[in-house]
């Protein structure tokens, strides 16, 4: 059975300012972080006491008394989109924390080893790069708890990139893209190490992500949400209208 009104949580983490989601079952506590690429002791601190500076957006309780009717939160797994190095550079500092198994699409395991020397060159520091536990299974819908999410494969902007579609029951799905869709935008495909190709992931966004339910709501990994259905109609590079090749055949964030 598909989730009930899920609470879900977005922190923009990082001096790229990625959206960290973290979503959480509100019957069970069941919850699962969504690219914890930095800034892992807000999270922590937020998840387990309300402590520290919170998220950027919730639709859910933002205090102690707020929460004091739903069950004790426990992380069940850590879920990566992608294994670009501001969306996967701190796990390893989370799985220290949090004894749980991260999945990651293999496609992307050579990426991720390069976290820690990305991360450098763009003048950031990161740990030794953590090396997934689990797959991400294209095709299949994954259970990380009480969570149940359908798994897209979407290369382009990398390789392994996947899009994560939170089922609900009682309302629209919400679909964690990473950096394959965002708002009146798509994802680099120049990026170095990385197997990008514009070609690709407008076909990957048109056969995984179109199909999707118009009221889909999306959450890119920068900038603002937006829903499946507005980006069907109006995205310039891969919407609708765009045409062949989309608008300048590369995105706007990173």
């Amino acid at each position: 059975m598909a989730i009930v009104n899920p609470w879900v949580e977005c922190f923009f983490v990082g001096a790229l300012q990625m959206r960290c989601s973290v979503v959480t079952d509100r019957a069970t506590g069941d919850t699962v972080i969504i690219d914890g690429g930095s800034e892992p002791d807000r999270l922590i601190a937020w998840i387990e006491r309300f402590g520290g500076r919170g998220p950027d957006w919730s639709n859910g309780p933002s205090s102690p008394s707020e929460q004091s009717h739903l069950p004790q939160r426990r992380v069940v797994a850590l879920v990566n989109t992608h294994a670009h190095f501001d969306h996967s550079g701190h796990i390893p500092d989370l799985l220290e924390h949090y004894p749980v198994k991260w999945y990651l699409h293999p496609d992307d395991t050579y990426l991720q080893s390069l976290a820690q020397s990305s991360a450098r060159r763009w003048g950031f520091d990161a740990p030794t790069p953590a090396v997934a536990d689990e797959v991400l299974e294209p095709g299949t819908i994954m259970e990380f708890g009480s969570l149940k999410f359908q798994i897209l494969h979407t290369p382009g902007h990398t390789l392994g990139g996947c899009c994560l579609n939170l089922l609900v029951e009682d309302g629209a799905n919400h679909l964690f893209v990473g950096d394959t869709l965002f708002a009146g935008s798509v994802g680099r495909t120049d990026l170095p190490d990385t197997g990008g190709d514009f070609d690709v992931l407008a076909t990957s966004i048109h056969t995984q992500l179109w199909p999707l339910e118009a009221d889909t709501v999306v959450y890119p990994g920068h900038g603002p949400l937006t829903t499946i259905g507005h980006e069907r109609a109006t995205n310039p590079f891969v919407g609708e209208g765009a045409g062949p090749g989309g608008m300048y055949g590369r995105g706007k964030y990173a």
